[in-house]
């Protein structure tokens, strides 16, 4: 890792929005490949935040602050990977359930998979059933992550997978969800793929499913 991409990947660790932002344009002004920017310097360093929160060092707030420095980043870098042809590790339909409007645990996902190289349709909250088909059926996602904060609008995730078979496209895609109230048994229950606790398992889940849908 040359000491430039060593850099991106502190800045996003520590949060600096600044510092990142202009350790990127010196990389790419240096001619160092956008996707090595992006892989050694972007999505290792949002996998490592993971790892800090996992174990207990980082918490909601610092992840947030990193996940924007990645964030930010990534808009000045995404024209360049555009142009070099780099392919996202998937495209992710999120949303809140129809009727939940909680969605701070929804952006935090999105910016973490987007760290992971994942592209985001982010449909936000209270999101209908026949919103997520579509995005699936004009904007080609290969998975879909659902959450829901609470009790009442939790059913509408059976709803969802309900209207994603009707419509012949449950064999299509991944669907994982997330949320306070949920659990690995009510996913399984509704016919989910995956129940994620937190951001940084989303992340884990995401590629996991991914995987396993190309194998």
């Amino acid at each position: 890792m040359t000491d430039l991409v060593q850099e991106i990947f502190k800045g996003i660790i520590d949060g600096n929005i600044a510092l990142t932002a202009s350790k990127i344009e010196e990389a790419l002004k240096q001619g160092i490949d956008p996707e090595t920017i992006l892989n050694q310097g972007m999505v290792a360093s949002m996998a490592e935040v993971g790892k800090l929160f996992e174990a207990g060092e980082f918490f909601v707030p610092e992840m947030m602050i990193s996940a924007k420095a990645m964030q930010n980043g990534m808009s000045m870098l995404k024209p360049y990977l555009l142009k070099a042809n780099v392919q996202p590790s998937g495209k992710v339909a999120a949303g809140t359930v129809q009727g939940d409007l909680h969605d701070i645990g929804k952006n935090l996902v999105c910016l973490m998979l987007e760290g992971a190289g994942f592209e985001i349709l982010d449909l936000g909250v209270s999101v209908s059933p026949e919103q997520f088909v579509d995005a699936i059926k004009t904007k080609g996602a290969d998975l879909v992550a659902m959450s829901a904060l609470l009790t009442t609008t939790m059913t509408n995730m059976q709803t969802t997978i309900n209207a994603l078979k009707e419509s012949g496209l449950r064999d299509k895609v991944k669907v994982m969800v997330g949320g306070a109230p949920l659990t690995q048994r009510y996913a399984e229950q509704i016919g989910a793929d995956g129940y994620a606790a937190d951001a940084s398992r989303a992340v884990t889940l995401a590629k996991a499913l991914m995987d396993s849908s190309k194998g």
